[in-house]
């Protein structure tokens, strides 16, 4: 199953790092057919200064970049990022071939300006919680929980929300079992919701 996650520049560090080590960990516990294949993708193929100029490279960019089965948006320092007619338009052609999609943090505006949430319940860091209200007022923008699981669309929280939004979405396509286990070796307080 290819776990895809979409990186930019000020992207939030644990906004990729954490799902990444979610599905990278799960993959420990699994039969060689059955792993997660995490990787990165960016725009281009350049080196992304992340949040406290944290440099990383992509495993792909728009270009080269496998079928995923899961699409995750982060988030960060959005506001340049929705700008973009490039990336909003992969964002939403990336998201009709894929099972689920997902963002954490102010990755939700991204998927807004997409499209790909229109009057869904989502969530978001608490202090963006009132752009996204204003920026999109169809969406019913719910606070004090970690992700809402729309079906297919997933948001969550700030940063570490992404982690427990992470093994919420490795309990529902595996199983609880393999979500417990991976908190545990991950020695993380696993926040259900």
């Amino acid at each position: 199953m290819n776990v895809g996650i979409y990186i930019y520049d000020d992207a939030e560090v644990l906004d990729f790092s954490g799902p990444f080590e979610v599905f990278s960990v799960a993959s420990r516990f699994l039969e060689e057919k059955e792993k997660f294949n995490v990787f990165l993708i960016s725009e281009k193929e350049t080196t992304i200064i992340a949040r406290g100029n944290y440099k990383i490279n992509s495993h792909y960019t728009f270009e080269n970049v496998p079928q995923t089965d899961v699409l995750i948006i982060v988030g960060g320092i959005h506001t340049e990022e929705v700008k973009k007619t490039t990336v909003i338009n992969w964002i939403k052609k990336q998201s009709k071939n894929t099972k689920i999609v997902a963002s954490v943090c102010t990755g939700a505006f991204l998927l807004a300006q997409a499209e790909i949430i229109t009057n869904h319940t989502v969530t978001t860091h608490w202090e963006d919680i009132p752009d996204l209200r204003k920026d999109y007022p169809s969406l019913d923008v719910v606070e004090n929980v970690r992700w809402v699981d729309e079906g297919n669309i997933l948001t969550s929280a700030g940063i570490s929300a992404g982690i427990d939004m992470s093994l919420h979405l490795v309990s529902k396509m595996k199983n609880l079992e393999l979500a417990n286990k991976t908190a545990k070796q991950m020695q993380f307080d696993w926040v259900m919701n």
